[in-house]
């Protein structure tokens, strides 16, 4: 029964507990202890060699999704977290892609005739760069066509972009547009081309981003030379995953399980041939055209004045035939079962395709996880074996789309409901000497309490205070937005998630990403990849280890009044009547009050040190369900496969975060239509969550006045 001087109590038990305890959420004292003892045995078990071991045998070869090359990595990664105790299965699935670059030509045809270069050029002394292996540069899910056209220059190939071309009288229908990589996916770039009537869309990699400008080019630096060449999928639907397969997974046309598929014809797949170059022969299109000049902030690094055309005396051919069919892709997952909580799953991951070796990108995540798994089997021998069930799943067919683990998700989707705790990424994690993070609200303070205990190999300070630089608070954590595996867990499910990794200036998505690039000017110490690892591993066993669900409860009530703040800013700039969302407001006033009063009732549980563990799986069963309070059955009105009501990946950018995503897309239109109804929807959202805190306060309450 509820007293009416308990809560005062409890607020002088927290308060007295709080200085040695507050950071380490979800532990008691007696638990807390002997995790840092388990946390400097994990730390020693460390073998810094592993990383670069590993490294080195993943990008041997090119291995695109469904080639030999890559199913020799899924080989591989299944022995070695196999031979370190892990449970670990095979998940495969036929997706429609194309997984080979078909025939492409870019050539000019007037004035004079030139066959522009579509790979990258062979480097004296690295013999990566002259495999035979290696494709040309290609976007995956390009149209098949073949079309002689004037050229339109269209900056970054934005929706903006293309507006503005439109407002300056630029005619674009049937002419071959061509863009620069940055700004957006460049599937949109595609998508908007094709949109506005173009005959066909080559983008290329400007020296403004990468590229002399910023520094020492390939390979006496890390920019991109003038033949290096992003390659990428355009693929675009208003869902995330296999084209044919939306909400279901696409699981293998020969299996016991069938699956009902979209015919193609169905599909929103681009129809224009699009393929990539680089600025080197960009500038050959680029320093023939006649046109007005751009305007200042379209201007990019070549030595010349941009044009917006190229006039009729400039014509471009650009050819494209690309196959799209059946493609086997397969996840590798393995699993080290908890010793207490084998139901409750902590999940890791990163995707191994690559668009060739994928030294940085994706690789050295890779490599990464698999040192971990090692680290962890060698606690698990030692009698540490986690307490929860870890999870380590490598990804196939990101690069093609965030496709294999969206199929794994959703052929997941019961389990995760029930079962995950927290989804972790590291999608290229070792690609630099800098540390950055975007996560979820409940996952920001567990973040940096444990890069405190991590020390930064090249300097003399822990990770936290490298990290941390000029902030004078904390480090700065992003929001998760679109581009890697992270968002099915998120977006679709509503499994708390996390993003991070040391990352610097690469060779993204080209032919140069080899190891003889990373050993020389990632990190040729090798000493970037153990220390994720550390942090990585103690983040995975704080997670694991403790009686409660380490959530940060408080951070939902302090980022969504931030986020709504914002919001109300944006909108109010195009229109001054609007009056804020008023429901949102006070149901934040209510979730802010209840989540101050559980994390004190919580606190206060694990300081008496003497419940049942059956108590504490109810507990956490209650605290998952927190972040499913955001899934909304109808999703977005610009997809509903996005079923998150807190984040969302930008739909007109593909990579960029938008948090209340509702919200920002009636901003990105400039309306007010549906204001009101986001107000309620988000209303009832959060005060769905404020209830499940409450019940969950009155039940832990009621515990402890026994």
């Amino acid at each position: 029964m509820k007293s009416k001087y308990f809560l005062p109590l409890i607020t002088i038990i927290c308060t007295s507990f709080s200085f040695s305890f507050a950071q380490y959420e979800g532990y008691s004292l007696t638990r807390w202890k002997n995790q840092l003892k388990i946390e400097d045995l994990f730390s020693k078990n460390i073998d810094t060699t592993s990383f670069k071991k590993h490294l080195i045998k993943l990008t041997e070869r090119p291995h695109v999704v469904g080639s030999d090359a890559n199913k020799a990595v899924q080989e591989y990664m299944f022995e070695v977290m196999k031979n370190a105790g892990f449970n670990v299965e095979k998940y495969p699935y036929d997706v429609y892609l194309p997984n080979k670059p078909g025939n492409s030509l870019i050539e000019i045809v007037t004035p004079t005739r030139i066959v522009l270069n579509q790979k990258e050029d062979i480097i004296p002394g690295d013999p990566f760069s002259k495999d035979p292996s290696l494709w040309k540069g290609w976007n995956a899910f390009s149209g098949t066509g073949d079309v002689t056209a004037e050229v339109v220059y269209a900056n970054y190939g934005r929706k903006e972009d293309f507006e503005t071309l439109k407002e300056l009288g630029i005619e674009i229908k049937g002419k071959i547009v061509l863009a620069k990589y940055g700004g957006n996916f460049r599937g949109f770039k595609a998508k908007f081309a094709e949109a506005n009537g173009a005959a066909g869309l080559i983008i290329y990699t400007d020296p403004k981003d990468n590229g002399y400008t910023k520094g020492l080019v390939y390979p006496e630096g890390p920019y991109y030379n003038k033949s290096t060449i992003q390659r990428g999928s355009l693929l675009t639907e208003d869902f995330t995953g296999d084209p044919l397969t939306p909400f279901e997974p696409a699981l293998p046309l020969d299996g016991k399980k069938k699956i009902k598929r979209l015919d193609p014809k169905q599909t929103q797949l681009h129809t224009i041939p699009v393929t990539p170059i680089g600025y080197g022969e960009a500038s050959k299109i680029l320093g023939q055209m006649k046109g007005k000049a751009v305007p200042q902030s379209w201007q990019g690094g070549l030595p010349f004045t941009y044009r917006l055309e190229g006039g009729n005396a400039l014509t471009i051919r650009l050819k494209v035939e690309q196959k799209i069919d059946f493609v086997r892709a397969a996840n590798i997952v393995g699993m080290l079962k908890g010793s207490e909580a084998p139901d409750e799953w902590i999940i890791l991951g990163c995707h191994f395709d690559a668009w060739g070796f994928g030294a940085t990108d994706p690789n050295s995540g890779t490599a990464m996880l698999l040192s971990l798994s090692e680290t962890l089997g060698k606690l698990k021998e030692q009698g540490f074996a986690p307490k929860r069930s870890v999870l380590i799943g490598h990804w196939d067919a990101e690069e093609h789309g965030v496709i294999g683990s969206t199929e794994w998700v959703e052929q997941m989707r019961d389990q995760l409901n029930a079962k995950g705790i927290v989804y972790m990424n590291f999608d290229g994690g070792v690609s630099g000497k800098n540390f950055g993070a975007s996560a979820a609200p409940t996952l920001k303070k567990i973040l940096i309490e444990t890069s405190k205990k991590v020390k930064y190999p090249y300097t003399d300070e822990s990770l936290y205070e490298f990290w941390k630089k000029d902030n004078l608070n904390e480090p700065t954590i992003g929001n998760l937005g679109g581009g890697s595996d992270h968002i099915a867990f998120y977006m679709h499910v509503g499994v708390p998630s996390l993003s991070g990794g040391a990352g610097g200036p690469n060779l993204y998505h080209s032919n140069y990403d080899s190891f003889k690039f990373y050993e020389q000017f990632v990190d040729p110490e090798f000493k970037m990849g153990p220390m994720v690892e550390h942090m990585v591993g103690l983040l995975t066993l704080r997670m694991a280890n403790s009686e409660l669900i380490p959530y940060n409860i408080n951070r939902y009530a302090f980022d969504l009044n931030l986020h709504f703040k914002n919001a109300t800013q944006k909108i109010k700039e195009y229109n001054s009547d609007f009056k804020g969302f008023p429901k949102t407001d006070d149901a934040i006033k209510a979730l802010e009050e209840s989540s101050k009063l559980l994390s004190i009732l919580i606190s206060s549980l694990l300081s008496a040190d003497n419940f049942s563990k059956k108590l504490f799986k109810n507990i956490n069963k209650q605290l998952i369900a927190f972040e499913k309070s955001f899934i909304s059955n109808q999703g977005m009105y610009f997809g509903s496969w996005y079923k998150s009501l807190y984040a969302s990946s930008d739909p007109f950018s593909g990579y960029a975060a938008w948090i209340i995503p509702g919200v920002e897309y009636e901003i990105a239109l400039r309306s007010s239509d549906r204001l009101e109804e986001w107000d309620k929807r988000y209303a009832i959202a959060i005060l769905n969550l404020k209830t499940k805190m409450k019940n969950l306060s009155q039940e832990i309450q009621s515990k402890l006045s026994d």
